[in-house]
């Protein structure tokens, strides 16, 4: 593996890293905020990413895109809470459901101001120092991406995703038993998504979703085109 080989997986984690764990403390800060001390007491409102992480999701779901040169996303160990110490639970899901797609994207627009401030001075320091080149280069840019993947991914309406909370919103509570009988099966049809039908069909669902929304609010964001 060459140097620039290792600076592109180097730049990967250190953008997935934070963009992961602040968007799992996202969600425990605003059950906390709603008055749940579940995820305070189990330890989950913390920076340290050991708390969070997730074998699959984390780790080994990241590789295998990376490896196959797809949009690189995943999720941590989900954060516990108790809804019922909300005061309106319905609303409270959907707060801490959208918790956390809201801080990546609060992330990438960081990132995204970030390069803003650089771009005049970057082509000159990106000349002179490497180090600053795979910052401005590799970094900023897969910090974006990935915090808007991130968010983009989450806000898919399938359980166990985030997006799935507006329509537990939505649902009548008359009708709240058929919601989590189909819930259930959420996760079999995203693996689906995710890896049966790419290699079923010469098209990926997920992949144009994802080019659709975060690749091109990205290419808005950032001062050049990075996706």
């Amino acid at each position: 593996m060459d140097l620039s080989e290792l600076a592109y997986y180097a730049c990967i984690i250190l953008a997935f890293v934070p963009a992961i764990v602040l968007h799992e403390v996202s969600h425990g800060y605003a059950a906390y905020k709603l008055g749940d001390p579940t995820a305070k007491r189990a330890g989950r409102l913390t920076l340290n990413p050991a708390a969070h992480v997730d074998m699959f999701g984390t780790i080994i779901l990241p590789i295998m895109l990376m490896l196959a040169h797809a949009p690189v996303f995943g999720y941590a160990k989900p954060v516990p809470y108790n809804p019922s110490y909300f005061e309106d639970r319905r609303k409270g899901d959907v707060i801490v459901g959208l918790a956390g797609p809201a801080a990546n994207f609060v992330m990438a627009l960081i990132g995204s101001a970030v390069a803003w401030l650089l771009v005049g001075a970057a082509p000159e320091l990106m000349q002179t120092s490497e180090v600053f080149s795979y910052f401005y280069g590799l970094f900023l840019p897969y910090f974006v991406l990935i915090n808007l993947f991130l968010m983009f991914f989450n806000l898919l309406p399938i359980p166990p995703l985030d997006g799935s909370c507006i329509y537990v919103y939505l649902v009548p509570k008359n009708r709240m038993d058929i919601y989590y009988n189909i819930e259930r099966y959420g996760m079999p049809v995203l693996l689906i998504l995710l890896f049966a039908l790419p290699y079923i069909f010469p098209v990926s669902p997920i992949s144009m979703y994802m080019g659709a929304t975060a690749g091109n609010l990205a290419n808005f964001l950032y001062p050049f085109k990075i996706y």
